[in-house]
């Protein structure tokens, strides 16, 4: 591979063609002159990028460089020089043990971060959840690692009940038995360290509401949007009309879903509502009993019943 040389070559010319314009061969390392082939120079460092240039790929990552970027929660030891395991002569010694070994530079603060990293990083991938979660759950991870305030608890547990305090801090709360269902540590368990975080870390999370989780359960339902606006307003309409007290609002969201649902063409029982939403279907019947007596004043003005109250099931 041939091109013509930059300003660096100014310097060089050949004896027989001064004026000659003088290429560089960059796989040889020589400068050749273009009228009469003389190697003018030999053995000419490449100033030149040495790596392969991917900006114009739609990557999001550049691979132009191997090796992991400098993860600032950490010390900085996960940025280490891997030594292979020698081939030749010159990687033994006399003795026939290996001249250079790779020294462990980590320690046990950045491995214990790098493996909750690892696994926040794969309990966000089960459930599709962005980049800015899984950024926000890291650092609360290591703030309270730091803190050293929940000794005893299993990094997996304080891992899920960071993602899910992340994961209501960002707008899109998740519930206890989502979380539970894509890590390896029971409900109770992560239900305690959150409550430990909130105290540790003197932070709090707004309070869920119906509407948190409305659009997702009706989404993952198969329910048109119709349904949807219906089954807000229900619920919207059952908690200022005090109805639900002391309800949880994933049981009331459920419950105010069903009661839409039986009322449109798209009826979805119980149980389908219940392996949705992540609860039993005795926790959503003793809530839509609590709100189907007052289910003339519960639905918007608009909706259109398909089935009218009077037939809708009864509690």
């Amino acid at each position: 591979m041939a091109a013509t040389s930059g300003s660096r070559n100014d310097r060089l010319n050949c004896p027989s063609h001064p004026e000659a314009t003088l290429v560089e061969d960059y796989h040889a390392g020589d400068m050749i002159c273009s009228e009469c082939g003389l190697v003018v120079g030999d053995r000419v460092v490449d100033v030149g990028s040495e790596w392969r240039t991917f900006s114009n790929d739609k990557a999001q990552k550049d691979p132009c460089r191997v090796g992991e970027s400098e993860n600032s929660l950490l010390s900085g030891s996960n940025l280490s020089t891997i030594i292979g395991k020698p081939t030749g002569n010159a990687g033994f010694n006399q003795d026939g043990s290996a001249k250079y070994h790779n020294k462990r530079t980590m320690n046990s603060s950045d491995r214990t971060l790098l493996n909750a990293f690892r696994e926040i990083a794969q309990m966000a991938d089960r459930i599709n959840l962005p980049k800015t979660i899984v950024d926000r759950t890291n650092t609360l991870f290591k703030q309270v690692h730091e803190q050293r305030t929940l000794r005893g608890r299993s990094n997996d547990a304080i891992a899920a009940a960071c993602l899910y305090i992340a994961c209501r801090q960002e707008g899109v709360p998740r519930t206890f038995k989502e979380i539970c269902a894509i890590s390896r540590v029971s409900k109770k368990e992560i239900g305690r360290c959150f409550k430990e975080i909130l105290k540790a870390l003197e932070t709090s999370v707004d309070l869920i509401t119906t509407g948190d989780f409305m659009s997702r359960f009706c989404s993952n339902l198969g329910l048109p949007s119709r349904v949807q606006k219906a089954a807000t307003h229900i619920a919207k309409k059952a908690v200022e009309m005090d109805l639900v007290p002391g309800r949880s609002p994933i049981s009331v969201a459920a419950a105010a879903i069903y009661l839409a649902s039986q009322a449109s063409e798209e009826k979805k029982s119980q149980k389908e509502i219940g392996d949705v939403a992540g609860v039993a279907d005795v926790t959503i019947r003793q809530s839509y009993r609590l709100i189907f007596p007052k289910a003339v004043s519960l639905f918007p003005e608009d909706f259109k019943f398909a089935t009218s109250i009077e037939h809708l099931p009864q509690p």
